[in-house]
């Protein structure tokens, strides 16, 4: 019989927290206790796993960032022999969770071997389908095909921010429960990304003026260097695997399911990619990632890398 003991896994915060909410949607928040594993020992969370509830037979306790199942090392060292030991002889009474950001646990782990006979372990993935994620989210809304189309080129495929958007939507449109494009337009925050093939066009039409103003602009609105140059990144990767998927045949539908995006954003990306060669589009990629590792390796700042790079294009 497995204990109510969870490890969730993932490199999105978001998911892990729906996951989690999955977990004590039914439970009283009196009853839950909250550790970081970067602020609080395992002892500290053990002796509290061990001790009876003041105020119900039954107690919740959460562990963030439990980087004791990987290899990384949190702020202050950890003792996985004392988990090992509670592991072996939980109490029944508590439900102990925890959720570490990474892709990947370190299963050769006494712990983790541990927490897979006696619990579970659950990877938390961004789910393939962004469709079925935005018709799941909406729940007893009605929004048809186009609405959720638009949805996307105005909010962008970030999990987090569709779901305040749609949030903001269903309180909108708690009368009728019907979103319709209007709805979407008079409500929902517009995002940068439409925007991001433009800025791309002007790169690789090596317009420099237009390109350093569409980051100018993007600053003013506190978009960070490194968000931008991940944002183009990705853009460029889709344009570039999305194309070269095409021409092997694959419909937009299968693009869109290989790649893990929505179908909308597959078909922007192949209307734009048509005029670039598969060269011009690696080399992009090749230099923003090369700009990403410098700034992160404390090489060159983030605003000046950036800046250096639209103006060298």
């Amino acid at each position: 019989m497995k204990n109510n003991i969870y490890l969730l896994y993932g490199t999105d915060s978001f998911l892990l927290d729906l996951e989690l909410n999955k977990i004590i949607s039914n439970t009283d928040p009196i009853n839950i206790v909250k550790y970081n594993l970067d602020d609080n020992t395992i002892n500290e969370i053990i002796d509290d796993a061990q001790t009876l509830s003041l105020f119900d037979s039954h107690k919740t306790i959460i562990v963030k960032n439990s980087n004791i199942f990987t290899n990384k090392k949190n702020e202050i060292e950890q003792d996985s022999k004392i988990l090992e030991e509670y592991l072996n002889n939980p109490n029944p009474n508590t439900v102990l969770i925890f959720l570490v950001e990474t892709d990947k646990i370190d299963s050769r782990k006494k712990v983790c071997k541990l927490i897979e006979k006696v619990g579970e372990i659950k990877k938390v993935e961004k789910p393939k389908n962004i469709h079925k994620f935005i018709v799941d989210s909406f729940g007893k809304y009605k929004i048809d095909k186009e609405s959720i189309n638009l949805l996307i080129e105005r909010v962008g495929e970030n999990l987090s921010i569709l779901s305040k958007e749609i949030e903001k939507l269903k309180i909108y449109k708690e009368d009728d429960f019907n979103i319709t494009k209007d709805d979407i337009l008079k409500v929902t925050s517009k995002n940068i990304q439409p925007d991001i093939y433009h800025f791309i066009e002007c790169i690789i039409n090596k317009d420099v003026e237009k390109a350093y103003t569409m980051y100018k602009e993007l600053r003013t609105l506190n978009e960070e260097p490194i968000a931008i140059i991940a944002l183009l990144s990705n853009k460029f990767r889709l344009i570039y695997q999305a194309n070269i998927l095409y021409q092997r045949g694959y419909t937009i539908d299968d693009i869109a399911n290989t790649l893990g995006s929505h179908p909308y954003p597959v078909k922007l990306a192949l209307e734009k990619g048509r005029a670039y060669s598969r060269e011009l589009l690696l080399d992009y990629i090749e230099k923003l990632a090369d700009l990403d590792f410098n700034i992160k390796a404390g090489l060159i700042d983030k605003e000046l890398g950036l800046e250096l790079f639209i103006l060298n294009i």
